[in-house]
């Protein structure tokens, strides 16, 4: 069931033909970690430049006053020695703190942002004037949302201020791995109307995005990652979570069917249970490695990121810095 990316990956033949640039550094500041990467694009293909990672101390409750001050010091260390390249940057929140919903909105509605926040705020225990909302529009008059609270965001700001970052944008998450998938493995002429669900496995909770290549139509976060998948247990709850946001699609979108498993998580996750997930969903499934589908530009040390030994995974930071 399984099909190797590694032919679908860019080559020096096919890559983009872009001006050699430098991206915006990506930092996918998660509840467990902070990935920073950043990559070129150059007539060669794209080229990761630098990169890095911290694990947060375990003892550590994330968006305490001693996590904040953690980030930024492990920000401006990963900034200052990992041979990163200017100081623009493209942040993502944690996927714990964004509530996602999918609303159907009619044609005819006016503010779509206020009738949308309306029918996802009671969710949240937070007046209108405090949450920060993006919608993305799908298909069949459906809608992406993602909401979250001002205060939260402002606390992110603040550390990438303090590490003297410049800040570009907020990403989100969804769209970072979605970009992902579409600049590495999703190249080919009949990749383009193919729906995909693209699952990424990270050690604590798993990312969902389903897409047809860059129009985004489902996301969701489940609460279950690879350090709790050692038991037969765990894993058929991840599986049931898969299987249910499958039935979410199938009720939200009348012509969509997932044609393709991609998990963008080889090196976090054993391969078992990949195959396992695909099997029991029955969905072709295939491995996309994003750090195996660059070229490493500097040396393995001056990179910050040894390719032959990496258990971490990188899918979000590298749909950053390809925003």
């Amino acid at each position: 069931m399984f099909e190797s990316l590694k032919n679908h990956a860019y080559s020096k033949a096919n890559i983009l033909q872009l001006i050699a640039r430098r991206s915006f550094i990506g930092i996918d500041m998660g509840d467990d970690a902070i990935k920073m990467i950043q990559l070129s694009h150059g007539e060669d293909g794209i080229s990761l430049v630098a990169g890095g990672s911290r694990n947060r101390p375990v003892n550590m409750e994330p968006g305490s006053g001693d996590w904040q001050r953690w980030a930024v010091e492990a920000i401006s260390d990963l900034t200052a020695n990992n041979g990163f390249k200017g100081r623009d940057i493209i942040a993502t929140m944690p996927a714990s703190e964004i509530l996602i919903e999918h609303v159907k909105i009619s044609k005819s509605d006016g503010d779509k942002s206020q009738d949308m926040l309306s029918k996802v705020k009671q969710k949240l225990s937070l007046e209108s004037d405090s949450a920060v909302i993006r919608y993305i529009p799908t298909e069949e008059d459906n809608c992406l949302v993602m909401l979250t609270e001002r205060e939260k965001i402002d606390r992110h700001l603040a550390i990438y201020e303090k590490a003297n970052l410049q800040i570009k944008a907020m990403g989100s998450w969804p769209v970072a791995l979605m970009n992902t998938y579409t600049t590495f493995f999703g190249r080919r002429s009949i990749d383009l109307e193919a729906v995909v669900m693209l699952v990424d496995i990270g050690e604590n909770r798993t990312s969902i995005v389903v897409c047809r290549h860059k129009k985004l139509l489902f996301a969701r976060s489940i609460p279950i990652g690879a350090s709790q998948l050692g038991t037969d247990e765990m894993a058929n709850q991840l599986i049931s979570e898969l299987s249910d946001s499958r039935r979410q699609l199938a009720s939200t979108y009348r012509k969509v069917q997932i044609q393709r498993l991609i998990f963008l998580s080889p090196r976090i996750v054993d391969r078992n249970v990949c195959e396992t997930i695909a099997q029991r969903m029955s969905i072709p499934a295939q491995m996309g490695d994003c750090l195996g589908a660059v070229e490493i530009s500097v040396d393995w040390n001056g990179s910050g990121v040894d390719r032959r030994d990496s258990n971490i995974n990188w899918a979000t930071a590298f749909g950053l810095s390809l925003s």
